[in-house]
Order: structure tokens, then sequence, then C-alpha cells
């Protein structure tokens, strides 16, 4: 086969999974067709079969090629600056669509997606990221913000600025989460110092620290795990002996 039948070849496959796409949706695509698709996008006259195999063979997953920087990309035969873009690209517009359609939803109805969130924003990172959600007094959801970025504690956090941008955005209530790059979802003593003095700091200012969650291999909540209403309890406990002294 010379180089004009391969590419008219290629063409008509590509042409074949974007046509697959448009009429019954992204559900009956392997992770592999996925991928080529995706990588097609970037390098349209390209042959991007092998390419989105060995991607898939070196990281492991779909959501680990998504989640790879681009350097890294590049180190697999077939993936160059172009098609590495677009893969990196439409991460980021994923991670944008899953920020902004929680703004306005009320919490309680929507934890679901806001788990979905900070796994897709916090997964896989380097460094420790500290992500936080404000919610108004319905707990419905204002904003989210990166508000620090390395070791995650009360050093680097600053609780005392958490609740001045809460009061500046007019939220009642917080929800804090950090990932562990080492994939661990024990919290640690420096994670337990941090949402104590927060919820405290947060009590006797009339806003509540709804949840701390972890984005490791996986995820973890303080609250569901039972730890937030221990630390309430303390909180209670240190407010009513201050009004008392």
């Amino acid at each position: 086969m010379d180089k004009e039948e391969w590419q008219k070849k290629g063409t008509g496959h590509r042409q074949r999974l974007r046509e697959r796409f448009l009429d019954r949706g992204i559900a009956g695509f392997s992770d592999a067709e996925v991928l080529e698709l995706l990588l097609s996008f970037g390098t349209p006259r390209s042959d991007c079969k092998e390419p989105a195999r060995d991607a898939l063979e070196h990281f492991g997953s779909l959501a680990a090629v998504l989640e790879a920087p681009l350097s890294a990309l590049q180190e697999v035969r077939g993936i160059g600056p172009k098609n590495g873009l677009a893969v990196r690209f439409v991460q980021a517009v994923a991670g944008r669509y899953l920020k902004e359609r929680l703004v306005g939803k009320r919490y309680l109805h929507s934890s679901s997606e806001v788990r979905d969130y900070l796994v897709h924003a916090l997964r896989g990172l380097k460094k420790e990221v500290f992500t936080v959600i404000y919610l108004d007094s319905a707990h419905g959801i204002i904003k989210s913000e990166t508000v620090a970025e390395g070791t995650v504690n009360v050093n680097t956090v600053y609780p005392r600025e958490l609740v001045k941008r809460a009061l500046e955005l007019n939220a009642s209530a917080l929800i804090i989460a950090h990932n562990h790059p080492s994939g661990s979802l024990s919290p640690s003593a420096q994670d337990l110092q941090l949402t104590r003095t927060l919820s405290l700091l947060g009590s006797i200012m009339q806003i509540q620290l709804l949840d701390h969650i972890i984005i490791g291999d996986g995820s973890y909540s303080f609250a569901d795990h039972g730890l937030m209403s221990e630390i309430s309890l303390q909180c209670s406990k240190t407010m009513d002996t201050l009004h008392q002294s």
C-alpha cells in the first residue's frame, strides 16, 4: 500500500468514527477509539490508531492519558506537540465545564457532582493543591477557588484569609478539599489540625465548615467518616467555654 492509499484508508476510518459519535454518542466507543479520535483533531492527516493504543498501554488508562503532562505524552511514539495539545486541551475544557456547572446548584442535591469536579481537578497532580467551595445560606454553590499550592497546613492556607474571603462572597458555609500526590486517603495530623482550626474560626464568624475532602486514589470525606461531627462537637464545647469565661 503506497502513502496515498494509506492516507485514504486512515481518512475513511476517522470519518467513520466521527459519524458513529454523531449518530450514537460516545457510549459504544472503546477507550482506544476515544483517544484515537481525540488525537486526530490535532493531526487530522495522521493515522492515530497505534499512538492511541501505545498511549493507553504506557499510561494504563484513558484517565491517566488525559491527566498526563504534555512532555510525558510526547514520549509516546506518534504523539507530537499538536495532538498532544489536543489531549491536554480537552482535559482542561472538561475541568472548566465541571467547575462552572456547579455554580448556583444546591450542594445537598449535587454532592456527587462536587466530588466529580474535585476528583477531575485534583487527582494525579504532583504537588498539593488546596481548593475551597463557597456556599450561601441555602447551601447553594457560589464559587470554587484554588487558594494554595504546596504543603497544606495552617501555615500555608491561613484560615483567617479563607474566612475573610467567605465574608467577601457573603458565604455562609465552606467545603474544603486538597489532594495527596502519594495517593493516600488517610488524613494527616496537619489535615486534622487545619480542619479543626478552620471549623472553630468559622464557628466564631457563623460560617459552617461542611466537609473536608481528600483526593488521592479515590476520595475521602471527613463528613462521611464522622470526623466533621466530632470536630463540630469540639468546636461547640470550646465556644461554650469561651462564652462562660
